[in-house]
């Protein structure tokens, strides 16, 4: 039962290898988090998880996917977000938070409400990006960022870093992946600059790793640094996995402790084979080829495929996103059906 076995990075130990995925609630005002944050993240702390991760939270007004996106860059989000932190890892699990921007993907409505960009009337604003592409048809033309905008951002994040400590969070993980702004400066299809931040592999991904560095500098030595990814773009000429294993073996030396291995998310319509566990296969080649612990996502949906994952060696960590919103206590449920020990909390214990 590898599963539930703890896990040491820096200062930290994860009680066990189950880590709650970050998901978008939509439900903030002015970036501020609120009671059903609490009790959304709270419950998958009680419900046994090893760390439990914020969602998206924005690093800047512009930098979130709707106007009801969480925030980190206010002294008032870090006030609010501060119980919530304490009350995970009051529970057992390791607080840890997502800092974002949406680049070209920010200013539209929420899922339930249709997608697709806000219009004026909405509250729209001016969506930032490696150039002046367009997500889709339909969506806000990017502006694209001069030396200053980019010089901003690597601040935003790092003052987001500082607030992330200030607010209780353990663990901060970048957000690199799923056509956000820093996966849009990685790919070729959204980055046609021919400046020091476009054309090669080096300069498309200078930004990230000037991102990591600003982070990595305020950021606790203590505590750990992840980044996520999408390994490839499923989509021809985009990024690709041989790009995702390079990168992955530079950011060791930059102070990132783990990569969390998602896919897609750059361009539309693109088809992707989904599969119980299909984006695996890349945290392994990761993990083995790069030589930096991984995290697997992505339709990892039941305790023995979790678990097999782990005593296979194609990643350290495994989490779990939709799995949870599902059943908030799958690690309790878990460690049932693989017949292993998970302490519930002195309220609940005797239901046990």
């Amino acid at each position: 039962m590898k599963l539930f076995e703890t896990y040491a990075q820096r200062s930290l130990t994860f009680r066990n290898r189950i880590v709650v995925s970050p998901m978008c609630q939509y439900s903030a005002t002015d970036g501020v988090p609120n009671d059903w944050h609490l009790v959304h993240l709270g419950s998958r702390a009680v419900g046994g998880a090893g760390a439990v991760i914020a969602e998206a939270t924005a690093v800047s007004p512009e930098g979130r996917i709707s106007a009801h996106d969480v925030g980190i860059w206010n002294d008032t989000q870090v006030k609010a977000w501060q119980s919530i932190a304490a009350f995970i890892a009051e529970e057992g699990a390791i607080p840890g938070v997502q800092l974002a921007h949406a680049g070209r993907k920010a200013s539209v409505l929420r899922p339930w409400e249709g997608g697709g960009s806000l219009s004026v009337a909405q509250g729209a604003w001016q969506t930032v990006g490696p150039s002046a592409m367009p997500f889709d048809t339909d969506w806000h033309v990017p502006q694209a960022l001069d030396a200053d905008g980019i010089r901003k951002v690597v601040s935003d994040f790092r003052a987001a870093a500082v607030r992330a400590k200030d607010a209780g969070f353990k663990l901060i993980e970048l957000h690199g992946a799923h056509g956000y702004l820093l996966h849009q400066f990685m790919s070729p299809l959204s980055n046609h600059r021919n400046d020091e931040y476009g054309g090669s592999f080096e300069n498309r991904t200078r930004l990230v790793r000037e991102v990591i560095t600003a982070v990595r500098e305020v950021w606790p030595a203590e505590w750990p640094l992840w980044l996520r990814i999408s390994a490839t773009d499923w989509a021809e000429g985009g990024w690709d996995i041989d790009d995702s294993v390079r990168l992955a073996g530079e950011l060791s030396a930059l102070g990132v402790d783990l990569v969390d291995v998602s896919s897609g998310g750059l361009v539309p319509h693109v088809k992707i084979p989904v599969a119980p566990g299909y984006q695996v296969p890349f945290a392994a080649r990761i993990r083995q080829e790069a030589g930096i612990p991984t995290g697997a996502v992505g339709l990892i949906t039941e305790p023995a495929q979790a678990d097999g994952i782990i005593a296979g060696g194609a990643a350290d960590l495994v989490l779990i996103a939709r799995a949870s919103l599902r059943d908030p206590y799958f690690p309790r449920r878990a460690a049932q059906e693989l017949g292993a020990t998970i302490t519930p909390p002195v309220q609940y214990q005797r239901a046990w």
